[in-house]
């Protein structure tokens, strides 16, 4: 089971980059296409879009990628 965050929440997650922060600043609840792909999404297994704390970066990825920071 995936982990329910909320806007506001601060989080982490695994990058190519290392260990990266940020703060959700949305959360999909249906499918949505996000910087040329189809990702998943529903109420059961949202998906979350988190602005990164370091650069203007946003990452969309779901519950069960991130952990509280």
């Amino acid at each position: 089971m995936s982990r329910k965050f909320a806007i506001g929440d601060h989080v982490r997650w695994n990058s190519e980059a290392g260990r990266v922060s940020g703060t959700i600043i949305a959360i999909h609840t249906s499918d949505f296409d996000y910087k040329g792909y189809r990702h998943r999404a529903s109420e059961d297994d949202p998906q979350y879009e988190i602005k990164s704390d370091k650069t203007d970066h946003i990452a969309a990825h779901k519950g069960s990628a991130l952990d509280p920071a």
